[in-house]
């Protein structure tokens, strides 16, 4: 995809520069919209970069018909041209502050392989997230002028009145398409990067096009809508709201920082008052999101599973006499249960979503479907309870002195042994898959 984007770029700018650049100041005015929306551009849950401000600019100029009243000429490889412009200019402080650390880079990589140090000095200053969003606000944007550019310039789209409903509908569908698209980009994007299943990213994508997302469609609409009758006051006048919503963003990942960071404390409290072996919680919450990912689910049930693996042990604080090894799993269920218990109850008071308090007290309940119509086990509940015994079963064999192999081998037939009675098949199954 990054290979195809810079191909589409390179394109662009030949084809401009044999033609020349129509609108000149439109285009130049456009450009710095968008590069400075990449220098402000958000960080959202899950590592997904956005630039709200740089991303409407785009869609603006890709669906920028007339402006004050006066048609345009720019086509779709001017807006790739000028779209590709905007988001180098963003990039150019990182990679001008890389060029000394590749050169140096390179020159002790002398005799061990030519180029590595040039692609590690790079790699360092301009992060895959950005490369990944740059991608796929440049092919997004392409999409979007190449289904409206061709309408526009061979006058179909002049059938519609530009101060009329007609016209607005075919932009907003316009929108929405190009909106579906940035989806199903960012969504191939995340899979290759995080092996997340494609319909769980997809599903991640398209739920946030209810709230950043839709916010960037409307004002590249409107900007483009306007365009036509202020001109290019248009821009800063139906961008500049954008701002105060990612301050809003900036300061929700500031909250959720601030949750993880009282997770992670809490978690490391068993293991400092000697309930829990060192990084047991984070071995289990971390083979609990490789489970979590290999069964689908999406970015936000990923982060709860996390925070419920991570804190699935608090329960054991209450205890008098510390488990032996900290290994629930070798516990009576009645035992597990009533830990399991205690812990959610903790939980609660920390101001932690709810559902993770739900998920850990449920963990260690049978996984079957319960009589008389009772409450199935979250499968967060039944990922964390595998993932649990995994760790504390191979703790236990490593203690005995058995092999690294020899005790994978042995814990994955004693979790095959309890598999569909104490836990989930699927689970199971998903273990085998991935640390097998």
């Amino acid at each position: 995809m990054h290979a195809g984007a810079f191909a589409l770029l390179a394109a662009a700018f030949g084809a401009v520069a044999v033609r020349g650049v129509a609108e000149p100041g439109v285009a130049l005015a456009f450009t710095g919209l968008i590069a400075f929306g990449e220098c402000v551009r958000i960080t959202l849950p899950g590592d997904r970069e956005q630039a709200p401000i740089g991303a409407a600019g785009a869609l603006a100029y890709a669906l920028l018909g007339p402006l004050r009243g006066l048609p345009t000429a720019h086509g779709v490889l001017q807006v790739v041209a000028v779209t590709g412009a905007g988001l180098l200019l963003a990039l150019l402080p990182a990679v001008l502050r890389a060029v000394p650390a590749a050169r140096s880079a390179r020159g002790k990589g002398r005799g061990k392989g030519r180029g590595k140090g040039w692609g590690s000095g790079f790699g360092r200053a301009v992060p895959a997230a950005r490369w990944d969003g740059a991608t796929r606000r440049l092919l997004g944007t392409a999409f979007a002028a190449a289904v409206f550019q061709p309408l526009y310039n061979s006058g179909v789209v002049d059938r519609f009145s530009a101060d009329g409903p007609a016209y607005g509908a075919f932009l907003t569908v316009v929108a929405g398409l190009a909106a579906l698209c940035d989806a199903t980009l960012a969504a191939l994007l995340r899979r290759a990067r995080s092996g997340l299943r494609f319909p769980a990213a997809l599903e991640d994508e398209l739920r946030s096009l209810f709230g950043i997302g839709s916010a960037i469609a409307a004002t590249g609409m409107l900007v483009s809508l306007a365009a036509g009758e202020v001109g290019l006051w248009a821009l800063p006048l139906f961008c500049a709201p954008l701002l105060p919503a990612q301050v809003s963003f900036r300061r929700a990942a500031a909250v959720r920082a601030t949750t993880g960071q009282t997770i992670a404390s809490l978690a490391k409290a068993t293991e400092v008052a000697g309930y829990t072996p060192p990084g047991h919680a984070r071995r289990v919450a971390d083979t609990a999101c490789a489970l979590g990912r290999e069964l689908g689910l999406g970015t936000r049930e990923l982060a709860l599973l996390e925070y419920a693996a991570l804190m699935h042990d608090v329960g054991q604080l209450s205890l008098v006499e510390p488990v032996p090894g900290g290994a629930t799993a070798l516990l009576p269920d009645a035992e597990q249960q009533r830990i399991a218990r205690l812990g959610s109850e903790v939980i609660r008071r920390t101001g932690v979503p709810r559902k993770v308090a739900e998920q850990v007290a449920r963990l260690a309940d049978p996984c079957h479907e319960p009589a008389g119509g009772g409450r199935p086990v979250p499968l967060a509940a039944r990922i964390i309870r595998v993932a649990n015994a995994h760790d504390d079963l191979l703790t236990a064999a490593r203690g005995r002195g058995v092999g690294e192999a020899v005790g994978r081998l042995e814990v994955l037939e004693s979790l095959r042994l309890g598999r569909g009675r104490v836990y989930d098949a699927r689970v199971v199954d998903a273990l085998v898959r991935v640390r097998g």
